[in-house]
């Protein structure tokens, strides 16, 4: 069963790995999609266009540049073109579902929105904050800091024609899911006022009372963007992504949290990142993304 009603998505690939510590996420987009990714949509009776994938580099075939931020022109030439692709599926009707690639493509697809609504809201699941600068990062890997870039962080670094800084709305940015977070994101976190629900917090209260808290935090904004990291679900559950951390969301809790942004009808765009097909086990992590991509967008047992 399904509460899809006649909606219609645009499926946008981003097989990116530069923003990555560990290579193999470049597959993820595939992987989503042998998974059944648009049947499954269909099914729901959702309108399934896809689009293929944008155009990307290889690590092999690029300069890494500063060590601070690397691959960072090769990462923004690609977030330009998920723009675009995003922008124009907004406005042609249809919700954007972008497929990673790492997280760091969430800077294009954040920058579409923007540039069509202005700055929005996001529910970021992760098991990460994402929101280091290349000044802060301990590693120099841009899928650590799309959010922090998305919140106006390192405007100079970061900008770009193809979106507004910031893209978001800190009073409706909500981290849910984390427990590895750096120093330097914890006092960001604190200074912006940052909602962030960490894996104790869901552990006390719940999974249901805190993502009902976190939608009524980002209800009312010009966009809301749900970007969901794999590995915010345990690795136990889901052993595909290149920077595991034990102790998070079980399968049921991952669904739940899936069923409750279905409910509340704000999704207006959707990314999966993270997916690592050469670290899976048969492909079922990227299985689970096509499965919580049905929960999101309203699939129902009656």
């Amino acid at each position: 069963m399904s509460q899809a009603g006649n909606r219609k998505v645009a499926v946008i690939g981003a097989a990116l790995d530069l923003g990555a510590g560990r290579r193999g996420v470049d597959m993820g987009p595939s992987a989503i999609r042998y998974a059944g990714l648009n049947d499954r949509l269909e099914q729901l009776g959702i309108g399934c266009s896809d689009w293929g994938n944008v155009e990307t580099v290889v690590a092999e075939a690029a300069e890494s540049g500063s060590p601070e931020a690397r691959f960072l022109d090769e990462i923004k030439e690609t977030c330009e073109r998920i723009a675009r692709a995003v922008a124009r599926a907004v406005g042609g009707g249809r919700t954007p579902v972008v497929l990673g690639g790492d997280h760091s493509i969430a800077l294009g697809t954040l920058g579409g929105l923007a540039l069509v609504h202005g700055p929005g809201a996001a529910l970021w699941l992760d098991a990460h904050g994402d929101l280091h600068t290349p000044e802060t990062s301990p590693s120099g890997n841009v899928h650590g800091m799309p959010l922090g870039a998305a919140l106006g962080r390192a405007p100079e670094v970061f900008a770009s024609d193809a979106w507004p800084l910031p893209e978001l709305d800190p009073e409706r940015v909500v981290l849910l899911g984390v427990r590895s977070l750096d120093d330097a994101e914890r006092d960001f976190v604190r200074e912006r006022g940052i909602a962030v629900y960490t894996m104790s917090e869901l552990d006390r209260r719940g999974v249901e009372p805190v993502v009902r808290e976190a939608l009524e935090r980002v209800e009312g904004a010009p966009f809301v963007h749900l970007s969901l990291d794999m590995d915010v679900v345990d690795p136990e559950v889901a052993p595909g992504v290149g920077t595991p951390v034990r102790g998070g969301l079980s399968y049921r809790e991952a669904h739940l949290a899936m069923e409750l942004v279905a409910e509340s009808g704000l999704l207006a765009s959707l990314e999966i990142v993270e997916v690592n097909p050469i670290l899976d086990r048969g492909n079922e992590t990227a299985a689970l993304a096509v499965e919580l991509a049905a929960s999101a967008f309203g699939a129902r047992i009656l």
